[in-house]
């Protein structure tokens, strides 16, 4: 029997909590700057990367500048620590660095005299069977979805986070699922990926190349993901919007993740 999960997702855009009843006084332009992680370690052959920048003002503009001169190291347990250089201003990456799944990983920054860290198991991999499109009547509209089939491994414990590319464009929405429903099941996961309201053209249509990239994260990412979600959402009970639930210690923002990739690609019918 293959279970059917439908997927809602909304943007990842910074926004006050219109969900939140409480008024909060905050000083925007007060707040401690801090550093933010970005370091992705995937099973195949690509470049792994590390993105390091820093927090701004709220009145500030959004360009944020790379961090230079870190020092990035990532271990495998048991074996040994490379350093990935900097090849650009804060993007420090190795190429053809192919991580095992089953085996953890440690990352090391050293910024300067702070030193932060994060650990990350990779899953064992689990592939796409399929993916293919369908029409959904959703807002008084007939959409079209991308569907992804994969069967789901025995035993809890098991997430997944999807990233769609509509013509080479990545949705900046976020799509995640842990394996509390679907535990050892053939799944058909529903993608209901929305443009801006100001980019009306965002939607799927004939035609279009559409990639889904399909990633095996371990729970800690999933924890990440998930609470950027319900923050982006308001869908925290908190009067007071909080930062994500990052995996890096030393008080960096941001994430770890060494996960597996499979990705599957359409032309749009």
């Amino acid at each position: 029997m293959r279970f059917n999960l439908t997927i809602f997702s909304l943007f990842t855009a910074l926004v006050l909590f219109s969900s939140c009843e409480k008024v909060i006084d905050v000083d925007l332009n007060t707040a401690e700057k801090k550093y933010v992680i970005e370091a992705i370690i995937t099973d195949q052959e690509q470049t792994a990367k590390v993105i390091i920048t820093e927090t701004k003002n709220f009145d500030e503009d959004n360009n944020y500048p790379g961090v230079r001169n870190a020092v990035v190291e990532v271990t495998e347990a048991g074996g040994s620590t490379v350093i990935f250089p900097e090849q650009v201003p804060g993007i420090y990456s190795l190429t053809n660095y192919k991580g095992t799944p089953g085996k953890t990983y440690s990352l090391k920054v050293t910024i300067g005299g702070q030193v932060f860290t994060a650990t990350s198991a990779m899953p064992v991999r689990v592939g796409i069977d399929s993916i293919f499109v369908t029409d959904e009547f959703l807002f008084g509209e007939t959409r079209k979805i991308v569907n992804v089939a994969f069967k789901d491994p025995a035993g809890r414990g098991n997430n997944y986070r999807y990233v769609q590319f509509v013509n080479g464009n990545k949705e900046t929405q976020i799509q995640v699922q842990n394996d509390d429903y679907i535990d050892g099941r053939n799944v058909t996961s529903k993608l209901f990926f929305f443009g801006d309201d100001d980019e009306e053209d965002r939607q799927i249509k004939s035609g279009d190349l559409v990639k889904i990239d399909f990633q095996c994260i371990d729970a800690a990412n999933y924890k990440f993901w998930y609470s950027l979600f319900r923050g982006s959402t308001g869908g925290s009970q908190s009067g007071t919007p909080s930062n994500p639930l990052s995996n890096i210690q030393g008080g960096a923002l941001g994430y770890f993740s060494a996960h597996t990739l499979d990705s599957a690609s359409l032309i749009v019918p």
